[in-house]
């Protein structure tokens, strides 16, 4: 449920409802606007529409919202929410661009990359520390050297740095050297998981589960945003079909569509979904098409000796390459939306 305050209504109006509502049982999430104020409501459905708050001083309109998710729906927050992270953003009008390779193998692959890509326009720095993998002989990834290393590498660029967590026994430990915590597909899932990163103060990205809804994508940012964390990025990862060709599907119509549904930041991952490296470009330029508040590129020097996805990962050239032919586009599509800044 929502309860819609009126414009400019008190903050006395809106502490009786939400006292009300702490009394019934249900939690009380607010959505302050300049003017308007509204109250996510979240609790047992039963008890919570019994509640009547018609009528009430300062209360405008009172929704009965059927989806199963709230917090994250436009509903709740009409706003696009910009997610911030040392000076680089996501979201609201800025585009943000991730890059890095898909596993930290060396301290010279990560500078190498790390400098590469931030000379070419890249806004934040990924490098994976823990890897899942499908087969329990392939490389892991180095844990917690590697955090070591993908921090380094972005202090010394001055980049944010974007990881993944593959358990929550981990969770604290990424948070000492990430700057953003990634959930990835196989765990989207991982409820657990999400409650914690829900109380932590790191911005969360979110991938699509392979086999995943836009629904249950959406009810899995949920989780996130009800403990309290409201930094949460949504990843088109690319969805699990028939076809063989390419990695994956990168569902595009996902991307128009969460746009429209949520006002969390929504970005592609044209380098996991195609997985071959000649069809980043055509699908980066696909994903600003459809919306896409950023993309996450994959990016080694040696992509032939990548101990992780090297068949889908630019060469630092490649990657240069490919952002001078995006800022134009970019451009372009900002103009015809009316982003300014």
């Amino acid at each position: 449920m929502l309860v819609v305050m009126k414009d400019h209504a008190s903050s006395g109006d809106i502490q009786h409802i939400v006292d009300l509502l702490t009394e019934a049982g249900a939690e009380a999430h607010l959505s302050r606007g300049e003017i308007k104020t509204i109250i996510g409501v979240i609790g047992d459905r039963e008890v919570i529409y019994t509640l009547d708050f018609e009528g009430m001083p300062g209360v405008e309109q009172v929704i009965r919202v059927l989806k199963p998710f709230k917090l994250v729906s436009r509903d709740f927050q009409s706003e696009d929410t910009v997610v911030t992270v040392r000076g680089s953003a996501i979201g609201g009008g800025a585009f943000g661009v991730i890059a890095g390779p898909c596993s930290i193998e060396s301290e010279e692959q990560m500078m190498t990359t790390a400098r590469a890509v931030k000379a070419a326009g890249a806004t934040m720095l990924r490098g994976g520390a823990y890897k899942p993998r499908s087969s329990p002989y392939a490389f892991q990834g180095m844990g917690v050297e590697g955090l070591k290393l993908l921090r380094q590498a972005g202090d010394a660029v001055e980049l944010p740095v974007v990881t993944e967590v593959l358990d929550v026994r981990d969770a604290e430990t990424v948070a000492q050297y990430a700057d953003i915590l990634q959930v990835g597909a196989r765990n989207m899932q991982n409820f657990m998981m999400l409650d914690e990163l829900g109380t932590m103060k790191r911005p969360v990205l979110l991938k699509r589960g392979l086999s995943a809804t836009i629904e249950e994508l959406l009810s899995a940012a949920e989780y996130v945003l009800k403990g309290g964390n409201r930094d949460v990025i949504l990843c088109e990862r690319g969805i699990r079909t028939f076809e063989t060709y390419t990695r994956n599907t990168l569902d595009l119509g996902a991307v128009a569509a969460l746009k429209s549904l949520t006002h969390l930041p929504v970005i592609a991952d044209p380098s996991h979904a195609g997985g071959r490296r000649e069809l980043v470009a055509p699908m980066s330029r696909a994903s600003i098409a459809a919306g896409a508040d950023g993309l996450m590129i994959e990016v080694h020097p040696d992509p032939e000796r990548a101990r992780c996805d090297g068949p889908q990962s630019l060469t630092p050239a490649d990657f240069e390459a490919l952002m001078a032919d995006l800022g134009p586009r970019l451009a372009l599509e900002r103009k015809l939306l009316g982003v300014t800044g």
